[in-house]
């Protein structure tokens, strides 16, 4: 059991400057993690020269997953081609693939004694297939090395039939692909590359071309998005077969650079929207102010 310091932890959307919602209702307020069990996870990372989404992303739950000696590696660089109006991600012009990455994915995953490993990456319009074949060669290396199951989070891959054919074949346990946020709102939200039908559409034709990998997607709300549209994204999801559903409060990294809040959702709210898609019949739903896509991921498919 990990033990808190009685202070809160500054969190995203704390940002000192600007901002009409600049104060974090009680429920938004953590606390710090007592000694440094998050060191050993946050050196392992750096010393096999790997990413995580939990450092880019500014997660606020990175110090709890890392004591817990877990991550979400990132894979594919650390600069993404794509540019969404509420990640914290570098983007621009990205570096070379790193062939050796994936067997240090799996050297690091095995160190920590993972059993289920997630993995994700920056958007890489650059690469001809998007970086699936690199997303494979993980999958197969962390199976191969340490006998983990696998969850990817992957991007659209501009929904090349080669490229989800790659992420097929390779059979990972969980494909997760993010929603994000509704249909109205998606050209504010993500970057213009981005398409809310052509996400659908990857979830449904990876079903279809596997059913035994379990479909997963997530969306952050409190960005100006109704409950009737959130539900509506939900029946789509489950119209594609979708299996797990997260459902997340959206926190601005800095409020001088990202969207603002337009509401912190209570956890009242959450409960009620996770019930709903429970009604709608998806396997595992997590939802809650810091519900993130990969947050107990490994307790999704344990089925807890």
């Amino acid at each position: 059991m990990n033990c808190f310091l009685n202070r809160e932890l500054p969190i995203l959307g704390e940002a000192s400057g600007g901002g009409s919602l600049r104060r974090l209702p009680r429920w938004l307020k953590r606390k710090v993690p007592l000694g440094n069990a998050d060191h050993f996870t946050a050196q392992l990372v750096q010393e096999m020269g790997l990413q995580t989404v939990c450092e880019h992303a500014r997660c606020p739950n990175r110090m709890e997953c890392y004591a817990a000696k877990t991550a979400t590696f990132m894979i594919l660089g650390e600069v993404c081609t794509r540019n969404c109006g509420f990640c914290a991600v570098k983007h621009g012009q990205p570096e070379p693939v790193d062939l050796d990455e994936p067997q240090r994915v799996a050297q690091a995953a095995r160190q920590l004694g993972l059993r289920h490993v997630v993995i994700t990456s920056v958007t890489r319009d650059d690469l001809p297939d998007g970086g699936a074949a690199h997303f494979a060669q993980c999958v197969r290396a962390v199976r191969q090395l340490c006998g983990a199951s696998v969850e990817v989070l992957t991007p659209d891959f501009r929904l090349q039939p080669e490229a989800i054919a790659q992420i097929v074949q390779a059979a990972p346990e969980v494909l997760n692909h993010n929603t994000e946020t509704v249909p109205r709102l998606v050209r504010r939200v993500r970057d213009r590359q981005a398409d809310y039908g052509r996400s659908l559409q990857l979830l449904l034709q990876v079903k279809q071309g596997n059913p035994a990998i379990r479909t997963k997607s997530g969306l952050m709300l409190g960005l100006g998005e109704t409950d009737e549209e959130v539900l509506d994204v939900l029946v789509d999801l489950r119209d594609r077969e979708v299996d797990f559903l997260t459902l997340g409060q959206y926190l601005q990294p800095d409020v001088r650079r990202y969207l603002p809040v337009e509401r912190y959702r209570t956890p009242a709210e959450f409960e009620r929207l996770g019930q709903a898609a429970r009604q709608l019949g998806f396997q595992q739903v997590a939802s809650g102010p810091f519900v993130r896509s990969s947050y107990h991921a490994h307790e999704m498919v344990a089925g807890r």
